[in-house]
């Protein structure tokens, strides 16, 4: 079939030569060299200024980073450092990391951790030096096992499977990578299957299935139970996990992940609250 194709106007890249000639003829070899002296010079003054711009921008950037890394502390800049590392690793895991990718990264610390203009910099930066370092996922997480202790473990794996499910279909291949580090991380396997099933699809609103029967499924993968745990087991899970995520815990970490972890606490409260009445009934 053909397909009709509109005629692009013309452009005008012979209306300088004209204008040139029109002077020349008029005014003379003096009056060109004027006319082309001050093309020239507006043209180079157009570049400076294209120059200085992007680096005024650019130590304007540079400021803002430094600026935020002396206000925080260096745990805080090292738990986000590997958390921006091992996302990077994740993304990675195809060979090549895609801009989509870096814009859902740069996305979910604007989103899940209501980062500002001024720490989206400092993220920005960061996934810059990930991609470019030669560092492997496993040398980052002997790293980050060696440094932190159980509850930020926790706050970091949460955070690799929110980022994960910020997409529409995960590719298996991430979802068997974050299985590995929660098994790296030495966190119980209920505890893994509990974020992994709260965040997959049967899980999310919209999935399949009477509502209740959906929210009951999901109240149990919070505690890290499979549906059907008998009254004993939630109580004892529901003690366990809230101890783990109580916010005194990760405080140290930064507000941000304080915030994680008293998101963490009203899930865990809420799951439980339900659960009590439907055993109370």
């Amino acid at each position: 079939m053909i397909v009709y194709r509109r005629h692009q106007q013309p452009g005008c890249g012979g209306c300088l030569l004209l204008m040139l000639l029109a002077v020349f003829l008029l005014g003379g070899a003096p009056a060109l060299f004027n006319v082309l002296g001050v093309l020239v010079f507006g043209g180079l003054l157009l570049l400076f200024a294209a120059v200085a711009g992007f680096w005024a921008f650019t130590y304007y950037v540079r400021r803002q980073i430094s600026s935020y890394e002396r206000s925080q502390t260096e745990i805080h800049n090292t738990f986000v450092q590997l958390l921006v590392g091992i996302l990077v690793k994740i993304a990675q895991i195809d060979g090549v990391v895609t801009r989509e990718e870096v814009a859902t990264i740069r996305r979910f610390f604007q989103v899940n951790l209501r980062y500002n203009q001024q720490q989206l910099f400092w993220v920005k930066d960061l996934i810059k030096e990930a991609m470019a370092s030669s560092h492997s996922l496993d040398d980052l997480l002997r790293d980050f096992k060696g440094r932190f202790a159980h509850e930020p473990r926790l706050i970091l794996l949460e955070l690799v499977y929110r980022m994960l499910y910020t997409k529409d279909e995960v590719p298996e291949a991430e979802i068997q990578l974050a299985r590995r580090i929660g098994a790296y991380l030495e966190i119980p396997a209920y505890q893994c299957r509990g974020m992994e099933a709260k965040y997959a699809r049967g899980y999310r609103a919209g999935a399949a299935g009477p509502a209740p029967a959906r929210d009951e499924a999901r109240y149990f993968a919070i505690l890290g139970l499979e549906p059907g745990a008998d009254w004993e087991t939630i109580k004892t899970s529901y003690r366990k996990l809230s101890m783990q995520y109580h916010p005194d815990k990760v405080g140290h970490l930064g507000e941000e992940f304080r915030k994680v972890a008293e998101e963490k606490m009203k899930e865990l409260n809420e799951a439980y609250d339900y659960l009590k009445k439907k055993f109370s009934a």
